[in-house]
């Protein structure tokens, strides 16, 4: 039995992640401020005798002794994360710091949740884990962008001057059960307006593309990635390579909840993404040939069955 400290674990991947650790037979504390996380999302974890939850902010420090360490507090959707962007930075650099710190002491393994906005809008397609990125740093994302780049760095140069044992992945757009219905992400948007026979808006033309991972291919691959040699660090991205347009999405959001919405089109947010899409080769390499599981369709009838419920128990 592993003692795991998930920062950021009342949220939607984080309440996922404490979950299955927990199966797996460990000790988890689950750390969270609730500024986007919500305790209803771990609620049915008290129970578990091996289960704690301590309210409490990354940005100030925390000691407690743990054998490893996933580093997820930071709000992830536009709207959490642009509501209060100096927040949003600091949770990225001042939690990777606090954590780092907590981890370098105690000397327990940690490992990041960082982004595939690390990327930007990016011209090399699909993005390897080379890639720079291209970042807009003062834009109205940069909060997000550049706190997670940061935080990369930090995680990097910790453990080249303190020998702290670091995991780093870059993650790509998830969905699934207990997402927030108003947390601004595209499937959610979708998924609530299809549920309620709502025009689905789309920005720009809608032949932007993203790659979606269902929530439980990502718990797989962290947990994979935390258990890999000491010496391989990472980065290394954990999405899914199967690229969809936006119409195509929504379209396939229509098909399975038999919406009338109809697709209206409003102009595209600023240094919103052209594409985005994970080069997977070195997590196939390094991670015991991880690759998403769930199909699209699967996940998204998963998904849509979570929202459907949360509209009849009145829940939004």
């Amino acid at each position: 039995m592993k003692r795991i400290l998930v920062t950021g674990g009342a949220g939607f991947v984080g309440s996922h992640l404490c979950e299955r650790l927990l199966n797996e037979g460990n000790e988890v504390i689950c750390l969270d401020n609730y500024f986007t996380g919500k305790k209803q999302k771990i609620i049915h974890l008290l129970d578990n005798p091996y289960f704690e939850l301590i309210r409490h902010d990354v940005t100030q420090p925390f000691y407690i002794e743990v054998d490893e360490i996933y580093n997820l507090a930071c709000p992830a959707s536009p709207v959490h994360y642009q509501y209060n962007p100096i927040k949003t930075i600091k949770t990225s650099v001042m939690g990777a710091v606090n954590m780092l710190g907590l981890a370098k002491r105690i000397k327990a393994k940690i490992l990041q949740a960082s982004t595939s906005e690390v990327y930007g809008d990016p011209d090399v397609h699909p993005q390897p884990e080379e890639y720079w990125g291209n970042v807009n740093p003062i834009g109205i994302r940069s909060c997000y962008d550049e706190g997670k780049r940061c935080a990369e760095s930090l995680f990097i140069n910790y453990n080249v001057q303190n020998d702290v044992l670091i995991k780093i992945i870059r993650i790509f757009n998830t969905y699934g059960p207990k997402m927030e219905p108003d947390d601004g992400r595209v499937v959610s948007n979708f998924i609530m307006q299809a549920l309620q026979n709502q025009d689905i808006t789309i920005f720009g033309d809608g032949q932007q593309t993203r790659s979606f991972q269902y929530v439980s291919d990502l718990v797989e691959g962290m947990i994979r990635m935390m258990n890999t040699e000491d010496s391989f660090t990472g980065p290394i991205n954990i999405g899914n390579p199967g690229e969809f347009t936006m119409l195509e999405l929504a379209s396939e959001i229509i098909d399975i909840t038999g919406s009338k919405s109809k697709i209206i089109h409003l102009p595209l947010p600023k240094d919103d993404p052209t594409q985005r899409q994970p080069d997977i080769t070195l997590a196939k390499e390094q991670l015991n040939g991880w690759e998403p599981q769930v199909p699209l369709r699967e996940g998204l009838t998963k998904t849509i069955a979570y929202f459907d419920q949360l509209l009849k128990d009145g829940d939004v």
